[in-house]
């Protein structure tokens, strides 16, 4: 309500649609919504990340957290890649993301993620890459790309 009636300062160029569309959905204790997320949790644990950690016995996957930052397009809107996230967060599992360098100035990330309750080696495996690359910077703004 506060966006609607604050639309000109809070939402000159986006509105917020796909909110709405979601909120249309019914709630998160509806039939449907409790199956697709016990599809998906499953999916994600014993079909996806279990199974990629057990087969090749691994202590954590690591992945690129998404594309560089992009720039405001108030056209098309967001452009957004892909990124890595979405497997551990659907599946309820730790991620932990840390700066992997620059492209044209603009900051991307690597995510490690692994299985339930590893939170204390994800930690560990992040930092020991954080001080063997030395990527991270202060932010700063950028008035043009470099």
């Amino acid at each position: 309500r506060f966006n609607e009636e604050n639309r000109e300062r809070e939402m000159p160029w986006f509105g917020q649609e796909l909110f709405l569309q979601s909120v249309e959905k019914g709630p998160l204790s509806s039939p449907e919504y409790v199956a697709a997320l016990e599809t998906g949790r499953r999916e994600a644990r014993s079909g996806g990340i279990d199974a990629a950690l057990t087969r090749d016995r691994l202590d954590a996957i690591v992945a690129p957290t998404g594309g560089p930052a992009w720039t405001i397009d108030l056209v098309n809107g967001d452009h957004f890649g892909g990124g890595s996230s979405t497997h551990a967060a659907v599946a309820g599992y730790p991620n932990v993301t840390v700066p992997a360098g620059a492209v044209y100035g603009l900051p991307i990330g690597v995510s490690f993620f692994a299985g339930p309750f590893r939170e204390g080696e994800l930690i560990a495996i992040a930092y020991a890459f954080e001080q063997a690359t030395r990527h991270r910077r202060s932010p700063g703004f950028l008035e043009r790309l470099g």
